[in-house]
């Protein structure tokens, strides 16, 4: 099957593309001003790296920059010690850095290239489904503090995407199935057919090489770019559409879950959970039918993310959600759904709603 190139438009315009063995596109990407190129990369991917490292040397000077794994990779410290490393190896304005790995790496890597000279070219290379249908696109960067997860960041779109399937080959099967929470997230706010092929296949045939799963990460990719282009700083949609922020539908507790796990849970697998809830929460405030409630169980469920947490109480999540970005004040704001494709944002919900749907999730008081 032939290389499918999604555009991105905007002011700084560049391309996803989606194929197999892609590395040989990178010299392209960066240009031929570059002379140096950091490639920050989960420690955890050394062997997996070098291919393309050993592409990049024949080019240009190449500077190997091994990250924490997981979340990490995303703290001040982290990105002080790439800084660092950027100052001593003489990186000017006109190099780059090459994300490679999972979310964490891109939003790691993608928040060093923003703030480094107040900005250097990146690219991504995202080798999860988690990071390529979400992290890697969109130019959304950041890191995490001890009040909460991605408050400290920028927007800084890259020069380029290169989702290469090859690399998912060796992903381990419980962060496959964590980045599908991602796809599914996409399935309710814009794209039925992602549901549709989800509900349509058994879960064991959603495997790395398979054409389904090529086609839901090629459709959640999509959903991202369209939001992304019409509100890239989310500053507001139109027309009564959330913008930029329906992409965080089912983040609010997502991320408040992850920072009570100590980023045990993982991110597409606390999506999962966070949807259900807010679903649960719009049923509560009168605008989703039960049904849909249900679809959202079983369309997570059938996969194998998990769409019940009980490891919190109420109090530490509703704390928590309270620094979540989508707050004002002390009122806390969700992205909720009226129907499939429907979203909207449901300001200042009811404490009896929220802990009617925490219970409905399997949470205690």
């Amino acid at each position: 099957m032939s290389d499918t190139t999604l555009h991105v438009a905007g002011a700084a315009p560049y391309d996803v593309v989606i194929g197999h063995d892609l590395t040989g596109r990178l010299p392209a990407i960066l240009g031929e001003s570059v002379e140096r190129v950091a490639v920050l990369y989960a420690g955890e991917l050394a062997e997996q790296v070098q291919p393309l490292v050993d592409l990049l040397v024949e080019h240009y000077d190449v500077l190997a920059l091994g990250l924490p794994d997981g979340e990490r990779a995303k703290t001040a410290p982290v990105a002080s010690d790439c800084w660092e490393a950027l100052g001593e190896g003489g990186f000017t304005r006109s190099d780059a850095v090459v994300t490679f790995g999972g979310g964490a790496s891109t939003d790691l890597g993608g928040f060093v290239a923003a703030t480094w000279l107040r900005g250097v070219r990146v690219v991504h290379v995202p080798t999860t489904v988690l990071a390529m249908v979400d992290a890697a696109v969109g130019g959304k960067t950041g890191i995490n503090t001890g009040a909460g997860k991605n408050l400290v960041g920028a927007f800084h779109e890259p020069a380029g995407v290169l989702c290469d399937l090859s690399l998912l080959a060796t992903l381990p099967r419980d962060e496959f199935v964590a980045g599908l929470g991602e796809v599914i997230k996409c399935g309710f706010i814009a794209d039925p057919v992602i549901l549709d092929l989800v509900e349509a296949n058994d879960a064991a045939d959603l495997t790395a090489d398979s054409d389904v799963t090529r086609e839901l990460i090629e459709r959640a990719i999509r959903v991202k770019i369209d939001v992304v282009v019409d509100d890239l700083r989310e500053t507001g949609g139109v027309a009564g559409h959330p913008g930029r922020e329906v992409l965080n539908y089912g983040h609010t507790l997502a991320h408040a879950i992850e920072r009570n796990s100590g980023y045990a849970v993982r991110h597409g697998e606390a999506v999962a959970i966070g949807a259900v809830f807010v679903a649960e929460l719009a049923a509560r405030a009168g605008s989703l039918a039960p049904a849909l409630v249900e679809r959202h169980r079983t369309a997570f469920a059938r996969v194998g993310l998990p769409t019940t947490y009980d490891d919190a109480s109420f109090e530490d999540l509703r704390d928590a959600m309270k620094i979540d970005k989508k707050s004002r004040g002390n009122q806390l704001r969700f992205v909720v759904l009226d129907d499939i494709g429907r979203p909207r944002i449901l300001a200042g919900p009811t404490e009896d709603d929220l802990r009617a749907a925490y219970a409905a999730i399997g949470g205690g008081s």
